[in-house]
């Protein structure tokens, strides 16, 4: 069975990009005679707004869409601290007190979700009186995994490429997990079989399997499409202001018809479609 999932972060009210991605998990679950269930990431800190949960039910419901509610990511905080042990025990998570500013001025490479963290804090002595996050050592990693693969559904077979991002932070300092170990762990435990999302997180799928196979967990297909774009060819975003599904439903727009019209791709004016 085909299970779906839409993710999202309760730190701003959902756009038409939203729309637009929720409803092809929705569809392509549901024409296979799949499940398609929604999940709240909330654990962004203090910008995690738990009355917005409601209005994201809301709006989905007036898009005409049906799913199936699953724990949010506030419920699971003990199955990451426990996968965190693991990949600690086997030596593959190292402490870095480097900020993002200290991290840019080394003139890093540049990798697909900015600058590729160059392993200062590897073999370094920290400071205790320091908070730190905790790296993967993608190398150590890899040379314990071999080499891997997964199958996107557009773009076909792919050889995981993690060192592309570097080694990534898995622990936040600030936060109890980061994106790429909460949503490798939460797809599992909700049995996605296809992970649908944009095509800007496609260089995190390779790092994504690279968790799956140390953890060893099941290995999903994937499906990123396409990104709606605004009149400056920007992609939509809570924190560029763009119109919020609320205050279309608010207004009285009709959210079914909406719904028809992004399943044929006829967009609002100054929306586009793009890959990034």
């Amino acid at each position: 069975m085909i299970i779906t999932r839409f993710a999202p972060s309760p730190n701003g009210l959902l756009h038409l990009g939203h729309a637009y991605s929720a409803i092809i998990a929705h569809d392509l679950a549901c024409t296979a005679g799949g499940r398609f269930v929604l999940r709240l990431e909330d654990i962004d800190g203090a910008r995690s707004r738990p009355e917005l949960a409601e209005a994201f039910r809301q709006d989905l419901a007036w898009l005409g869409l049906e799913w199936e509610e699953v724990p949010a990511q506030s419920k699971r905080l003990a199955s990451y601290a426990e996968a965190a042990e693991r990949l600690k025990a086997r030596g593959l998570l190292y402490p870095c007190q480097c900020t993002r500013a200290q991290i840019a001025a080394t003139n890093p490479a540049i990798g697909p979700e900015g600058p590729i963290y160059p392993g200062t804090c590897k073999n370094r002595t920290l400071n205790q009186d320091l908070p730190f996050a905790w790296r993967l050592d993608v190398q150590r990693a890899l040379a314990l995994t071999g080499p891997l693969e997964w199958i996107d559904q557009i773009a076909g077979p792919q050889q995981a490429q993690p060192q592309l991002l570097g080694d990534p932070v898995l622990l936040r300092k600030d936060e109890p997990v980061s994106y790429h170990l909460a949503v490798t762990l939460d797809d599992a435990a909700d049995g996605v079989t296809l992970v649908t999302r944009g095509a800007d997180l496609f260089a995190a799928s390779h790092l994504h399997r690279l968790l799956q196979a140390l953890l060893d967990l099941p290995v999903p297909q994937w499906h990123h499409h396409n990104l709606l774009l605004d009149h400056a060819g920007r992609k939509l975003a809570k924190r560029r202001g763009s119109p919020s599904l609320a205050d279309r439903r608010e207004s009285g727009e009709d959210g079914q018809l909406l719904a028809e019209q992004l399943r044929l791709q006829t967009f609002p004016s100054g929306i586009s479609l793009g890959k990034s």
